[in-house]
């Protein structure tokens, strides 16, 4: 039997559309032959069992067409369902989660442990080999707190958010992910880093795979979200934006809420040296593919 390893072989009409398929294909492969893509893995996409094995699959086929893919995990949902069985109450501000010391070490123990084993095998099980890491191991991501101020509408002052143990990332040493990926390795990873004194931070996922796009000067920062992409004023899909007009977006108030920080994320990462990001729905099937080995794409790609 040829062309199938198992089960009924196709009729003729759907080979000939599997053939056409990677024949129109093959120009994107070559494009990105040897490119480093970074994917920020997270939302809804996440929970369901059928779009996570074809995450991992699809992760997978990347990497065994010559791409080195580099996984960046979040794990929210995770988070929220351990705190509440352990009855433990969350406090965000501004859309980040204040994490004390109880917490930090829930976070580390979902995200780095549960979630990101998880997400490795899911890219195993597709017969690749992938190695789920977090960012204090080998020193990946030296953090620092993050501090984020506000001013009160009445006296106009502006006063410190004591956000805990949420950081940022303040260095990227990406020597480990070179070493997994020269070793034909897929590295996953969880977004919790170190501080200069030792102390773990919980770092959004976001930021963190923008940050480490930059530092791998990556071909392609993948963003995937629960939206289609950046939307115009009538709810429209933008296929591409400029720096320039990202900013002219949120000075409009085109862009605005939970969309500011991912566009901010993809904004830094191109600035650092990503060749360029795009944002899109991970949801959709076979998003990551659509987005790399077709000709329209996926999402709003954002670039110089």
């Amino acid at each position: 039997m040829t062309g199938t390893p198992m089960g009924t072989p196709p009729s003729a009409e759907a080979a000939a559309d599997q053939a056409r398929t990677l024949a129109l294909a093959l120009p994107y492969l070559r494009r990105y032959a040897g490119a480093t893509v970074v994917v920020k893995y997270g939302g809804h996409a996440m929970g369901e069992e059928d779009r996570a094995a074809e995450f991992g699959a699809d992760i997978a086929l990347l990497k065994q067409v010559g791409l080195n893919p580099v996984v960046v995990h979040g794990g929210g949902p995770q988070i929220n369902a351990m705190l509440k069985r352990l009855a433990i109450q969350s406090t965000f501000i501004d859309g980040l989660r204040v994490t004390d010391a109880a917490m930090v070490e829930v976070v580390e123990m979902v995200l780095a442990g549960t979630v990101n084993k998880q997400v490795a095998g899911l890219i195993s099980a597709a017969g690749a080999l992938a190695v789920g890491i977090c960012g204090k191991d080998a020193g990946l991501i030296r953090a620092r707190k993050l501090t984020r101020t506000k001013r009160d509408p009445d006296s106009n002052i502006e006063r410190v958010l004591d956000l805990g143990f949420v950081g940022e990332p303040e260095a990227v040493d990406v020597r480990v992910i070179h070493a997994l990926t020269g070793a034909g390795l897929i590295p996953v990873i969880a977004p919790v880093g170190v501080g200069a004194d030792g102390q773990t931070y919980n770092i959004n996922a976001d930021t963190v795979a923008g940050a480490i796009a930059g530092a791998l000067n990556a071909t392609r920062l993948l963003m995937l979200t629960d939206v289609p992409g950046v939307l115009d004023e009538q709810k429209k899909l933008i296929p591409e934006l400029s720096l320039h007009a990202v900013a002219d977006g949120i000075a409009s108030g085109m862009i605005s809420g939970g969309m500011i920080p991912k566009v901010e994320t993809c904004v830094a990462a191109v600035r650092a040296g990503t060749r360029a990001a795009v944002i899109l729905d991970g949801r959709a099937p076979h998003a990551c593919l659509v987005e790399l080995f077709t000709e329209g794409g996926a999402g709003t790609i954002i670039r110089m």
